[in-house]
């Protein structure tokens, strides 16, 4: 079986977007709407919304389930108060919650969080809740940013972020760190902002004792970790500097990184500086890069074929990449699709 772990709803039927519109338009007068009640989107729209493209490509590919969150750059979290953001993620829930019943093979859910900026975590965590509990979701996606590229909250090495800390703990979920839009102009979101916030969240991690703190916590670090894999030497150089002898003890039993680098030396570099047991398989079908590389004629987000690709991995290490990985990071995972399942 091959488990993607990083997709997103980003095919979602129109009225999400428009709805989405008429709730910022009316920001400072709420009352004019929209209501959640508003929103009408059917069974046979999601299905289609999913049939033509995500499933399509996941079957084109060989890929069997994808652990699903609404879409990152939509998530918005720097737009209105804590009540926008409370509104929103729960519709955005919702959707990801039916496709899951609708393809119950295929997709597992994992959550957006109703974050604001300056507003106490914990208001999260009815809706983490709910997800997890209600809806089998199998993880949560944390914003370590919600002002938009302007890092205005505590790093997440700060108690502010302790109250969802101990809820992933103790419900057993990992959370992918993931910013959404930048809406600040120095930051590019998908080429600037994401990239920057994975090597940033790895760093607040190194320069911490948070993992001491939470030992059993876990992060996925998306986007391939950003620049960490690419400046290993760099970040073991300051963790000597910082008297830590051994920055795999510290952090690789807790962080974890993705395969969403789109290009073959990419993952090459990858799969050489990372240990095996912290990489797990994704895609980000559809993300940020759509289209097909004309170096190659291959899509640039068909991210099985560079690790397919990669000689030095042996059976069993892309097996632990494919699914295995997955399975123990995102342990739920298990309760809805049992292994062997196809």
């Amino acid at each position: 079986m091959i488990i993607d772990c990083h997709g997103h709803y980003t095919t979602a039927p129109k009225a999400l977007r428009e709805w989405r519109d008429a709730q910022v338009a009316n920001l400072n007068t709420p009352e004019l709407g929209p209501k959640v009640s508003d929103l009408k989107i059917s069974d046979d729209e999601i299905r289609e919304s999913i049939e033509n493209n995500q499933l399509a490509r996941m079957r084109e590919r060989g890929i069997d389930v994808t652990i699903f969150s609404p879409q990152a750059s939509f998530m918005t979290h720097h737009i209105g108060d804590f009540n926008t953001s409370a509104t929103w993620a729960a519709i955005c829930n919702e959707l990801c919650y039916r496709v899951t019943q609708l393809f119950p093979q295929h997709f597992v859910g994992a959550a957006m969080l109703p974050q604001s900026p300056g507003v106490d975590i914990s208001t999260c965590l009815p809706e983490m809740r709910k997800c997890i509990n209600e809806y089998q979701f199998v993880g949560i996606n944390l914003n370590p940013d919600p002002s938009g590229g302007h890092w205005r909250d505590p790093p997440l090495s700060d108690v502010y972020w302790h109250p969802i800390y101990r809820e992933m703990v103790s419900l057993g979920v990992p959370a992918m760190i993931h910013v959404s839009t930048s809406c600040n102009d120095c930051f590019h979101t998908t080429g600037a902002h994401y990239l920057n916030a994975d090597t940033t969240a790895f760093m607040q991690c190194l320069t911490s004792d948070l993992f001491e703190q939470f030992p059993e916590l876990k992060f996925l670090i998306p986007h391939g970790g950003g620049a960490v894999p690419y400046h290993w030497g760099r970040f073991r150089g300051l963790a000597k500097d910082m008297k830590i002898p051994d920055i795999n003890h510290k952090l690789l039993n807790n962080i974890y990184f993705d395969t969403c680098v789109y290009h073959q030396p990419g993952i090459d570099l990858l799969t050489k500086v990372i240990p095996v047991k912290n990489i797990l398989f994704a895609s980000e079908t559809f993300g940020a890069v759509k289209d097909i590389d004309p170096d190659t004629g291959h899509y640039f987000d068909d991210t099985r074929r560079y690790v397919d690709a990669v000689d030095s991995l042996s059976v069993q290490d892309k097996h632990m990449i494919f699914e295995g990985n997955a399975r123990k990071l995102f342990s739920r995972i298990s309760q809805r699709i049992p292994a062997g399942t196809k």
